[in-house]
C-alpha cells in the first residue's frame, strides 16, 4: 500500500473548557445545516431548533483523536468525487474544481496549514468546512451518497491496513537482529529451562529464534488479518445503500481494497477488523513481554549472560552503579497496555445492536494506542537486541547446572534396552544421591555408581558432556548445531517476504 504522510495528532485543539468564542469559529461562506459564518459548524442540524448543549459538544466531540484519519478521508473523498462525476452528479468542471481543492486541502493538512478548530466536531466536520472555504457551495455536493457512518469505516481500515505493514516492517527488523546475533551462536552452549529451573543444555542461537518463530507467526497473522480488513465500506451510506448509481467497486479498487462491502448494514457496523487487529496487538506486545522478561533475567549479576550497551540501559538517580534494562521493562509493561486496549474494545461492542451506534466512537484511541505503543517499542527492543554482548564464557559454565545432563544419562540406558520408566527411576536416585552428597553428575566414583542403581554402569560417563547433548538433540526442529543452521536457512526467506509484504 502506498504511505501516507500525515502529522499524527500534532497542534489538534482539544474541546473547549467552556462555551466556543465567535473567534473560534471558520470565516467566510455559508456552511452546511444552514449555519453562517461565526456559529459552529454541523454535518447535521436542520431538524433541530438550536444546537447542542455545551455538555454534549464536549462529550460528542472526537477531533482530537480521529484527525490522524485526515489523509484517509482526503483520499476517500477524491474517489468519491470521481464516482459522483461518473453517476452525473459533477460535471466535468465541477469534478476539477473539487479535485483541485482536495488536493490543496490535502497540502494545507500534511504542512500543518489546516487545522481543526475547537468547534469542528470530528475529522469529517473538519475537512468538510476546509472544503467548503475553498468551494463555496460546489463543496457540499461531494456529501451526497455518503455518510460519516461508511466514510469512517473505510478511512479507519485506510489506516490500519498501512500502519499494520509498518509494524509488520518494524518485526522484521527486529527478527533479524535476533537472527544475526543466533547466527553468532549455534555452538554456544546455554541452560535450557522450564518453570525457570535447569533443564537441558540448549544452543542460545536455538533461545533466540524461538522468539525469532513467534514473531514470524505475528507478521503471518498480520497479514492475514488484511485479508479481511481489505474490504471497502464506501457506498453503504448510514446503513442502507443509496439511491444514488454510485459504484462501491470501483471507489473499492481505486483504494486499494481487495473489494466491496456485500451488506451495507454489516459495513457500517462491522468493527471486527478493528478487534482483530488490536488481538494481533496484543499478542505480539506478549510476545515482546516473553522477549524482555528473558532479557532483564540474563541482565541481572545472578545470570550474568548478557551485557546490555549503554546506549539502551539507563541509571539511577541514587545509585551510581545501577545500570538498569528500561527498555526490557518497558516492552514488558506495555504489554499489559495492548491487552487493556483489547479486552476494552471488545467490552464495547459486546451489546451494540446494528447498525451504527455512536458507542464505535471508541474504536479510534484503543486503535491508534495499539499502532503508537508497538512503534515505539519495536525499534528499542530492535536496538536492544542488535548491541548486546552474550558472554559465552557465562552461557557455558551454566549450561551444565542442576543436572542437566540427567536426561541423556537415562536416554543413554535406554538406547541400552532399558524401558524409560526404569531408566528414569534410575537416574532419579543418581540425582538424589548427588544431591545429597553435593556432587556433580560427574563426580559420582563408578562403585558409587553400582550401588546407587545396578544399571549406572560405568560407560554412562560418555553422555556426559554439554557438546554432547548438543549435538545428540538432532531430530529435525532441535538444538544440535546442525539443526539451528537448518532453521536459520528456512527463516531467511520469510523474514525476506515479510519484508516485501511491509513495503507493498
Amino acid at each position: 500500500m502506498t504511505s501516507t504522510d500525515h502529522s499524527e495528532e500534532a497542534a489538534v485543539p482539544k474541546p473547549p473548557a467552556g462555551g466556543a468564542t465567535d473567534a473560534d469559529a471558520p470565516a467566510g461562506g455559508v456552511l452546511a445545516g444552514g449555519a453562517s459564518a461565526g456559529a459552529p459548524m454541523r454535518l447535521w442540524g436542520g431538524r433541530f431548533a438550536g444546537g447542542p448543549a455545551e455538555a454534549l459538544a464536549r462529550l460528542s466531540v472526537s477531533v482530537q483523536f480521529d484527525w490522524r484519519l485526515a489523509p484517509y478521508d482526503l483520499l476517500a473523498s477524491k474517489s468519491h468525487a470521481r464516482v459522483l462525476h461518473r453517476a452525473g452528479l459533477l460535471d466535468d468542471a465541477e469534478l476539477a474544481a473539487m479535485l483541485a481543492a482536495i488536493d490543496d486541502l490535502s497540502d494545507a493538512v500534511a504542512q500543518g496549514r489546516f487545522r481543526p478548530t475547537v468547534e469542528d466536531e470530528d475529522v469529517h466536520t473538519a475537512l468538510e468546512r476546509g472544503l467548503l472555504e475553498r468551494l463555496g457551495a460546489l463543496g457540499g455536493k461531494l456529501r451526497a451518497g455518503r455518510s460519516r457512518n461508511d466514510q469512517v469505516a473505510t478511512d479507519l481500515r485506510l489506516y490500519l491496513r498501512e500502519h499494520a505493514r509498518q509494524v509488520a516492517a518494524r518485526l522484521t527488523e527486529l527478527s533479524q537482529a535476533l537472527v544475526t546475533v543466533a547466527e553468532q551462536h549455534v555452538d554456544t552452549p546455554a541452560p535450557g529451562m522450564t518453570h525457570l529451573q535447569h533443564a537441558q543444555p540448549i544452543s542460545f542461537g536455538h533461545q533466540l529464534l524461538a522468539h525469532v518463530q513467534a514473531f514470524v507467526r505475528d507478521t503471518d497473522r498480520l497479514r492475514d488479518w488484511d485479508r479481511r480488513a481489505s474490504v471497502s465500506a464506501l457506498g453503504a451510506g448510514a446503513l442502507a445503500g443509496s439511491s444514488l448509481p454510485l459504484d462501491p467497486r470501483g471507489v473499492a479498487a481505486e483504494l486499494g481494497f481487495d473489494r466491496a462491502f456485500d451488506n451495507s448494514l454489516d459495513a457500517v457496523s462491522d468493527r471486527d477488523f478493528a478487534a482483530e487487529f488490536l488481538f494481533v496487538a496484543a499478542l505480539i506486545g506478549v510476545h515482546l513481554s516473553r522477549l524482555g522478561e528473558e532479557i532483564v533475567l540474563w541482565t541481572t549479576r545472578e545470570f550474568g549472560w548478557v551485557e546490555l550497551d549503554d546506549a539502551f540501559a539507563t541509571g539511577s538517580s541514587i545509585m551510581p552503579q545501577k545500570k538498569n534494562p528500561d527498555v526490557a521493562e518497558l516492552a514488558r509493561g506495555k504489554s499489559g497496555r495492548l491487552i487493556g486496549g483489547l479486552t476494552g474494545f471488545l467490552a464495547t461492542l459486546k451489546g451494540l445492536p446494528l447498525a451504527y451506534d455512536r458507542d464505535l466512537q471508541e474504536d479510534k484511541e484503543p486503535v491508534f494506542d495499539a499502532v503508537d505503543t508497538l512503534l515505539l517499542v519495536l525499534p528499542a527492543l530492535t536496538g536492544t537486541v542488535a548491541t548486546m554482548r552474550v558472554r559465552r564464557e557465562r552461557l557455558a559454565a551454566a549450561a551444565p547446572d542442576g543436572f542437566a545432563l540427567a536426561t541423556d544419562v537415562a536416554e543413554y540406558l535406554v538406547r541400552r534396552g532399558v524401558p524409560f520408566r526404569q531408566a528414569h527411576e534410575a537416574v532419579g536416585q543418581l540425582v538424589s544421591w548427588c544431591v545429597a552428597h553435593d556432587v556433580d553428575l560427574d563426580g559420582v566414583s563408578d562403585d558409587d555408581l553400582a550401588v546407587i542403581n545396578p544399571l549406572l554402569t560405568p560407560d554412562v560417563r560418555g553422555v556426559l558432556s554439554v557438546s554432547g547433548a548438543l549435538q545428540a538433540r538432532s531430530a529435525p526442529g532441535g538444538t544440535a548445531p546442525d539443526r539451528v543452521r537448518e532453521q536459520l536457512a528456512a527463516l531467511r526467506p520469510v523474514l525476506d517476504r515479510d519484508r516485501a509484504w511491509a513495503v507493498d
